[in-house]
């Protein structure tokens, strides 16, 4: 659902979800401002223990979405790093099988700049993912063939080393980028923060004090939540995995090749 909401919708729904027990908990201290002698002490201790566990959770979340980020950016940079060597190494294997891998090759880079663009899981996730798996398929069966004519040769075997780790990086691209932080952990910290901030309104309504602290501690807080969902989400949000190396790949495969067969 995270995926497909735009950074706006998502911001103006956990903002909703934030300011909404604030203003009930501000309705509900100054109905029951008269009985302050009695709720102030042990609402303020609750409201301490509450306020200090969420913001454990706040930082737990957004760690392991920091660390999902990282992961997914390293892997965009290594998938474009196989694939060069691939390509490379594909330019000293012998006729015809030289220029038909180096053709296919240019296309498997299309496919995942693809993925670097499309949304984990949807339609044009998917295509992607299938079309490379096809390109993968006849790269293999090229560089079977490329063995088979050179047997001897170290040209096809350095080749097809490093054609098995470029077909093992798009699986490891696919496992990174449904990787997510698990949906439970994103929703104890919405829950979590409305729940501290709505107790922090009512004890402020309840002593009477100025509501202008917990409205910028709210904001605050969607903004926390903002970044933290917006880490999960690789190509819809403000904060994206940049697909450069691989851009800047395929602008280099539109040279002539740097080696003969």
């Amino acid at each position: 659902m995270f995926f497909r909401l735009s950074s706006w919708a998502l911001a103006l729904i956990l903002f909703a979800a934030v300011l909404a027990p604030v203003i009930l908990g501000v309705a509900v201290g100054r109905y029951l401002r008269h009985r302050s002698e009695h709720l102030r002490e042990p609402f303020g201790v609750l409201q301490s223990a509450l306020l200090g566990v969420v913001g454990l959770i706040l930082a737990f979340g957004l760690a392991l979405a920091v660390g999902r980020y990282e992961a997914r950016r390293v892997a965009v940079v290594d998938d474009a790093n196989a694939i060069g060597t691939t390509y490379l190494r594909a330019q000293t294997l012998g006729e015809p099988v030289r220029t038909r891998s180096l053709d296919l090759l240019r296309r498997y880079t299309d496919t995942s700049i693809a993925l670097s663009n499309a949304v984990p899981s949807s339609a044009e996730s998917r295509k992607a993912i299938a079309d490379g798996e096809r390109l993968q398929r006849e790269l293999w069966a090229l560089a079977g063939e490329a063995l088979d004519s050179r047997p001897t040769a170290s040209a096809p075997r350095l080749y097809v080393e490093t054609l098995n780790e470029m077909i093992d990086m798009q699986t490891v691209r696919v496992a990174g980028l449904n990787n997510r932080v698990p949906g439970p952990v994103l929703a104890l910290e919405v829950f979590g923060a409305a729940a501290a901030l709505g107790l922090l309104a009512f004890n402020l309504a309840i002593l009477g004090r100025g509501l202008l602290t917990v409205l910028l501690a709210a904001g605050l807080v969607s903004m926390l939540l903002l970044v933290t969902f917006d880490l999960d989400r690789p190509t819809r949000g403000l904060i994206e995995v940049p697909a450069t190396p691989l851009t800047s790949l395929r602008a280099s495969m539109e040279l002539p090749p740097a080696a003969g067969p």
